[in-house]
């Protein structure tokens, strides 16, 4: 044992409230620790769930000095909190990730630099800091492509994908507007086969487990679903987990990670992200591994040893996204659903309802991967027909 443990009775921090916070939580509680939440977000999920919470500002000096007094190790469960706070905090306690790989991660220009740098594979990119190097970059990379700010942005905001110049033209107007010292990137659009992603933990003595390839649909830049084990040959699967494993490393990342990648046309399979946190696409193993992605971050920001994350059925997970969560909490759609075998549902506690927000997920579970996705298909149809 050369990690410093952190017993049961011990309490950890987390950044961030959502429902990945929540989920943390709940791991944490059945695993003996108390948990401190701090999102300002006096409504986030994970808050009804803590032993202790925090509601402030994260520029709240004082709220830092007070969280800091209450954690013995500190997680997030989402990147884009001030990696200043995440530096301050691990002077004081284990922080899981580091402030460090935080700083790379959140700007996602500073990441492909830097995976670049270790000889990983991104798609082609350019910088991109006024409208003027917007037009400059697109005469360089060509179209399509996609345009992204470089901080912040998630589940398809803060995205643009430019397939004529009159969207060019577009987004040149938008750019124009946002005061200076904003930074966006422009990358080369890829004609991808398939969507993978692979989770990826690592401890802080540099031991490393990883799950299963899966195969992610998004819709309108939003998780549909995922299909878990992905439908790739084997050399694909080894490929995709090698070079997860190595941009991890190359990281030298303690906690959770999650690594998108694209299966391409030429076999090639470039980095689209890295994501430092749990992630949606790992929401399946709550059901269908010996040990799920939450466990990990609790178990990897104790200094405890890693899980196994053998898989025990095949599945697909499907978002419930905006009003369709109403599909399934009425009394003849929660009666279906419950009636579906193999089906788990996971409901967030958001009380607001918005179009494209995340309200739960459900599980479909099989003998065989296509079976799942069959009943993923018409479960799909039904939460999107009008009430």
């Amino acid at each position: 044992m050369t990690e410093r443990v952190l017993e049961p009775g011990s309490t950890l921090g987390v950044l961030g409230g959502g429902q990945l916070g929540a989920m943390f939580t709940a791991a944490a509680h059945r695993m003996g620790y108390q948990v401190a939440v701090w999102d300002p977000d006096a409504d986030a999920p994970a808050h009804r769930l803590a032993t202790h919470s925090c509601t402030a500002p994260f520029s709240d000096l004082g709220a830092r000095d007070r969280f800091a007094s209450l954690v013995d190790a500190v997680t997030l469960e989402w990147e884009n909190v001030p990696a200043a706070l995440c530096e301050w905090l691990e002077m004081r306690c284990p922080m899981r990730p580091t402030g460090a790989v935080l700083k790379i991660l959140q700007d996602r220009i500073e990441q492909k630099q830097y995976l670049l740098s270790r000889h990983l594979s991104v798609p082609a990119f350019a910088i991109v800091e006024s409208a003027s190097q917007l037009v400059s970059a697109v005469d360089r990379l060509g179209l399509p492509a996609v345009c992204k700010t470089a901080k912040s942005g998630y589940d398809g905001k803060g995205q643009w994908l430019l397939r004529k110049p009159s969207d060019v033209q577009e987004l040149e107007h938008i750019l124009g507007t946002v005061k200076s010292g904003q930074r966006w990137i422009l990358e080369q659009f890829i004609e991808y086969v398939r969507e993978l992603s692979v989770l990826v933990v690592r401890s802080e003595c540099g031991a490393s487990c990883v799950y299963p390839v899966v195969e992610n649909r998004h819709e309108l830049g939003i998780l549909r679903e995922t299909r878990v084990p992905a439908a790739i040959p084997l050399d694909v699967a080894e490929q995709a987990t090698e070079l997860s494993k190595r941009a991890v490393t190359a990281l030298q990342g303690v906690g959770v990670f999650c690594v998108e990648l694209f299966q391409t046309n030429d076999g090639s399979l470039p980095i689209n992200e890295i994501a430092p946190r749990p992630h949606n696409s790992g929401h399946y193993t709550l059901d269908v591994c010996t040990v799920s992605q939450f466990e990990q971050q609790v178990r990897v920001t104790c200094g405890l040893p890693l899980g196994e994350t053998r898989l025990l059925s095949p599945a697909v997970m499907v978002n419930l996204i905006g009003e369709e969560v109403g599909s399934v909490t009425s009394r003849e759609g929660s009666y279906a659903l419950y009636s579906t075998s193999g089906a788990v549902l996971h409901l967030y506690g958001k009380r607001m309802i918005r179009p494209g927000r995340k309200m739960g997920h459900v599980t479909f579970t099989a003998p065989q991967v296509a079976t799942a996705a069959e009943t993923a298909r018409q479960f799909i149809a039904r939460v999107r027909r009008p009430a």
